[in-house]
């Protein structure tokens, strides 16, 4: 299999020519739809989705008209606008298409065209199909698949946190997968037809509980059977305790704003939820904070210095992430962490200084 995750298939898909045609295979709920649209969005393309398994051979080629001497086709609206301008063409499902369909497809991917309508020259088309024994799916000729760059995509759980963390599903669903990573898929001995979680499920779970209002209410009567619609039994059970505990989680605001309030909170957190708290942090951070000022850096100076050896340097390096893009930032934060970083390796700030200015002294002197 041509696995790939999706962090890689995103600066790879970025970078093909544009009339390479890129086919997705992987099973439902995996995010291939969302992945075909950050890659458009990057492109700066608007997305026509079309789902193949629902079209007809009329859908796809269009009507014929006639001026009393010829006959033409007149292209359906979502082709000839893909014709007229660039767009994201998102061919979805092409494997559960009927063979009339599938002959078309054939001809958009391999000739960019249909009927003698050529698609502008900045339209990108990607497919995507379910590749498993357990759809009940069409065989792809493979002079067809032959025209595609095909992957298979297999995300990462960081994939998904990382997604996700961007505002497009809740907090409490979001540390729940971080901390318990074998809830984000369905289990592969998944009995047929059994309400199991994919991804697609949690974000829909996700927007379902904000839109009733119970998110960040887990005693409210409509969470759990919200929940065993969405993602079945065993993993609402899990979810709904998990939840419980919330009133133990801590934010990254709340670590910036006044860290003395949560400090007890943290203590009691554990390794794997601290790393999901430095997160929080990194993100809270890195997305509304330009330069740590002198009320935050206390704060996140003493939440280093409580943290483990191995998970300072972690938060070090997501803080920084940014680097010279982000200069101040990184600045600030190493004004106030250096000090605990450098502990870790029984390093004092004071014997770095010196061992710089050492270093420093020995190249003016080379130099003279």
């Amino acid at each position: 299999m041509t696995t790939m995750s999706i962090k890689t298939f995103l600066n790879v898909a970025s970078v093909l020519p544009g009339d390479t045609s890129v086919l997705l295979r992987g099973p439902h709920g995996i995010g291939k739809s969302q992945v075909v649209r950050q890659v458009a969005k990057g492109f700066g393309l608007a997305v026509t989705d079309r789902r193949l398994s629902q079209m007809t051979e009329g859908d796809m080629v269009g009507l014929p008209s006639t001026d009393g001497e010829v006959t033409r086709f007149n292209p359906p609206d979502w082709f000839k606008a893909a014709c007229d301008k660039p767009v994201c063409l998102f061919l979805d499902e092409i494997n559960r298409a009927t063979p009339e369909v599938m002959q078309a497809a054939f001809q958009i991917v391999l000739d960019r065209e249909l009927n003698g309508w050529r698609l502008h020259a900045g339209t990108r088309v990607f497919a995507a199909v379910n590749a498993s024994a357990a759809y009940t799916v069409n065989e792809m000729d493979p002079a067809l698949l032959d025209r595609f760059w095909t992957i298979d995509l297999t995300p990462t759980v960081e994939d998904w946190v990382s997604w996700a963390r961007d505002g497009h599903v809740h907090d409490t669903v979001v540390d729940f997968i971080a901390s318990n990573e074998k809830w984000l898929d369905a289990p592969k001995d998944a009995e047929p037809g059994k309400v199991s979680p994919s991804r697609r499920s949690w974000e829909r779970l996700s927007k379902a509980l904000v839109t009733a209002g119970v998110a960040d209410n887990h005693n409210e009567a409509l969470f759990y059977p919200m929940c065993l619609g969405y993602v079945g039994t065993e993993a609402t059970i899990a979810f709904h305790s998990f939840a419980k505990t919330i009133d133990n989680q801590v934010t990254g605001e709340e670590v910036l704003k006044d860290y003395s309030k949560v400090k007890k909170k943290v203590a009691k957190l554990g390794q794997e939820k601290q790393n999901i708290l430095i997160e929080k942090v990194a993100d809270f951070v890195t997305k509304n904070v330009k330069s740590i000022d002198d009320k935050q850096g206390p704060n996140l100076r003493d939440f280093m210095k409580d943290l483990p050896g191995e998970l300072r340097i972690s938060a070090w390096s997501k803080l920084t992430a940014g680097g010279v893009e982000n200069l101040e930032l990184a600045k600030s934060v190493h004004k106030w962490c250096v000090e605990s970083v450098l502990d870790v390796f029984g390093v004092s700030a004071d014997a770095a200084v010196k061992a710089l200015s050492t270093t420093g002294g020995a190249k003016t002197k080379a130099k003279k």
